[in-house]
């Protein structure tokens, strides 16, 4: 690099300003610049459902590292209100768009990181532009959805899609004392999960008071009769109609690549920007984090698209060191997710039987349950396990838990296990702590992870129809409950 050389980063939320943190510590003397379309830079996108179900609280409170913060104590010239129009690599040049002035104007850089993170989902339905309809991606969207609370009071909402921001952006809204209805247009909640952790969550939301209807195809938002004898809005699908005051899309996110494919740079299989371990694209000094790209999936063996932020912050500091002259590499992730319902703790890692099959592998599925304390302990319930191993080998494949508690740390023990290539056995060979008020004896790791060997065994012993495999049948169990 040449003498004080210029580090652009497009994106400022958790890869962006990771990355341009990053690239300060490693080239101290660097002109880093991060260029933002929206008013906010570093916040906790993932808090925003839980900020809304409290109105006292302000959605500033998510930010973690504001503009003016970042400018003045680490020297990173973050542009808010600008936004990126196109990307020349050959010549090294980025055309920005300040949203205040509407002047463009060319950015020169010698290296440059997309982080543009991933969009929302807007379903093509007509009405969707409607007041009182929104999606809640970036803080801004969270932001109107809470101002819109506060001011129009209302009473009833419709929650369209049944994804982690759906089903949390359900509990918040019921939290504020609006009666929520959810609609998913698969036959369950939580599409990717396994039928019986979706099953519990399905029953929690009911228990709740959330109404749910799955299978459901969503037609139109239209008006409704005005308050207060009836609802602003109406949703108009195959099974009926749902009136709402308030209306929230949450049918999954895309990653946002318009500027990348604009320049050429080469796309992965899902869709999103493609990358090596130092989180290089195929455009020289050009390089990719977060939810805008994929990254290496140690269980699969190959790049796979799983936008969360944990991964978006480690690829950024990867991105950022090696855009400032650095060397880091990223080492994959396994694909560790946790959320809450309610009072019901969820979490999977590594694979299910959807990914299981679409990359033709030969798995069983081992389903069992355990309780979460000793039985002579008060409290607690019962964890619902699915483990996927490949048939053969015994290697554990992914993991999905269900339960009332201890369900987010205890997936990332699966998830210890699947970094470290580990197999069902080892698994179950696992010493792990025992005391009535945390686990039984046997915890319920150890207990699927046992029912995996024994579904692996049955698989083995059976001659022509493997009623246990995903890959013979994707549907079938291995099921037992114990403790």
């Amino acid at each position: 690099m040449t003498a004080r050389p210029r580090v652009v980063i497009v994106g400022g939320v958790a890869a962006g300003m990771a990355a341009a943190s990053q690239a300060r510590r490693t080239r101290p003397d660097a002109d880093v610049v991060v260029i933002e379309r929206g008013t906010h830079v570093s916040y906790a996108a993932c808090g925003m459902p839980y900020n809304l179900a409290d109105p006292a609280r302000s959605m500033e409170d998510l930010v973690v590292l504001d503009a003016e913060r970042a400018r003045h104590e680490r020297g990173i010239d973050v542009r808010t209100r600008v936004e990126a129009l196109a990307l020349d690599p050959a010549r090294k040049i980025l055309k920005v768009r300040d949203l205040a002035t509407g002047i463009e104007r060319a950015l020169p850089y010698d290296s440059l990181v997309l982080a543009t993170g991933a969009a929302p989902v807007r379903p093509p339905l007509r009405g969707i532009d409607r007041a009182g309809v929104f999606a809640l991606r970036e803080l801004s969207d969270g932001e109107a959805l809470k101002r819109w609370l506060a001011a129009e009071k209302p009473r009833c909402a419709v929650v369209v899609g049944g994804g982690y921001v759906g089903l949390e952006t359900a509990e918040a809204l019921r939290a504020r004392g609006l009666a929520v209805a959810l609609l998913e247009k698969f036959p369950e909640v939580l599409p990717g999960f396994e039928p019986e952790v979706a099953a519990r969550v399905h029953a929690e939301l009911e228990r709740a008071g959330v109404t749910v209807a799955t299978g459901v195809e969503v037609a139109a938002i239209v008006p409704g009769d005005e308050p207060p004898a009836g609802a602003r809005l109406v949703v108009q699908t195959d099974r009926g109609l749902f009136p709402a005051d308030t209306i929230v899309i949450a049918v999954g996110v895309r990653p946002n690549v318009s500027l990348a494919r604009g320049a050429g740079i080469a796309l992965g299989p899902s869709g999103a920007i493609a990358v090596d371990g130092a989180c290089r694209t195929s455009a020289p000094d050009v390089f990719a984090a977060g939810d805008c790209a994929e990254a290496p999936h140690r269980v699969l063996g190959h790049n796979a698209w799983v936008p969360l932020g944990t991964t978006a912050n480690k690829q950024g500091r990867v991105a950022g060191a090696n855009a400032a002259g650095g060397y880091a590499t990223f080492g994959g992730i396994v694909g560790t997710a946790a959320f809450k319902v309610f009072g019901l703790e969820v979490a999977r890692t590594g694979l299910g039987h959807v990914e299981i099959e679409r990359d033709g592998l030969d798995a069983v599925a081992a389903v069992s349950t355990q309780s979460s304390r000793g039985h002579a302990y008060p409290g607690g319930g019962p964890i619902t396990t699915v483990l996927f191993a490949e048939r053969g080998s015994g290697r554990l494949l992914g993991g999905q838990m269900a339960g009332p508690e201890g369900v987010a740390k205890r997936i990332d023990v699966l998830a210890t296990a699947l970094q470290a290539g580990m197999d069902v056995t080892e698994v179950e060979a696992l010493d792990l702590s025992y005391a009535p008020p945390f686990a039984p004896v046997y915890d319920p790791v150890l207990i699927a992870a046992a029912a995996a060997r024994r579904a692996l065994a049955a698989a083995a012993g059976a001659r022509e129809t493997h009623a246990t495999t995903i890959k013979a049948h994707p549907r079938a169990r291995h099921e037992e409950a114990l403790g």
